[in-house]
């Protein structure tokens, strides 16, 4: 006959473990078990919760796998029907919004860090690509964050009119691209570079700044317009160095 939580120490049981010892003494299991409730007739939910995190997710990736598994996939585990996988999919999506700040829409933007730490936590788990376009006022002010697309695991490039339609919507004046790359790796491909070019002069065509393209990647991040200012000093090294070299 298998152990219920009941029957369990009262100590040791998830509920009054939090209550008496606080969350930080919960682990993973006993946390989920909170959320699941009941188990089967053959496992606690704590049991239950132990069998999520031996999935294949929940290893590579650590609790952050509740961001990106889908219902269906919760679903076929025994014990998690349609509720349960619900609730447990709304708890990744709380935990992302608690990492994004409160009064988004006060927030300043300095420089690329800043943008970085703001979409970091929300685009760094995604196994698609994600493009983002940050909407500034004249003082850099965060007015708007819009999704513009999602794609696969490679470059998305959608039509340009379509990444401008929305800052010219709202008559801003600066605006900033962010997308993530899957990998983790946020070195910008030629693709992201060229791109970046092509949209820089169509936005100024229309009396709207570009004022970065930002990758994300996993706890890292690249500002396209800085490595392109690096290219160019590059370049202009080269240069000066060719012309020392025939002198």
């Amino acid at each position: 006959m298998p152990i219920t939580i009941k029957q369990l120490p009262e100590l040791e049981r998830p509920y009054e473990k939090l209550q008496w010892h606080g969350e930080e003494a919960l682990s993973n299991a006993e946390l989920l078990a909170i959320i699941i409730k009941t188990g089967t007739k053959e496992e606690t939910s704590v049991q239950v919760a132990q069998r999520i995190l031996t999935l294949s997710e929940a290893k590579s990736e650590g609790m952050n796998f509740l961001r990106n598994i889908s219902l269906e996939e919760l679903m076929q585990i025994k014990g998690i029907g349609k509720v349960k996988a619900i609730q447990l999919k709304a708890v990744g999506e709380l935990a992302s919004r608690m990492t994004m700040p409160a009064k988004l829409r006060k927030m300043n933007v300095k420089n690329p860090q800043d943008l970085a730490n703001i979409l970091m936590e929300e685009l760094r788990f995604q196994r698609t690509e994600i493009l983002k376009v940050v909407i500034l006022n004249s003082k850099n002010d965060i007015i708007k964050i819009k999704e513009v697309a999602v794609g696969g695991n490679h470059f998305i490039e959608i039509p340009i009119k379509d990444i401008l339609q929305e800052p010219i919507k709202m008559k801003a004046s600066k605006f900033v691209l962010v997308h993530n790359h899957p990998t983790g790796d946020a070195t910008p491909s030629q693709k992201d570079l060229d791109y970046t070019g092509r949209l820089m002069k169509a936005a100024n065509l229309v009396g709207i700044q570009l004022l970065d393209h930002i990758v994300i990647g996993d706890k890292t991040y690249t500002s396209i317009f800085d490595q392109i200012v690096k290219q160019a000093d590059t370049k202009k090294v080269d240069i000066k160095k060719r012309k020392e070299e025939k002198t």
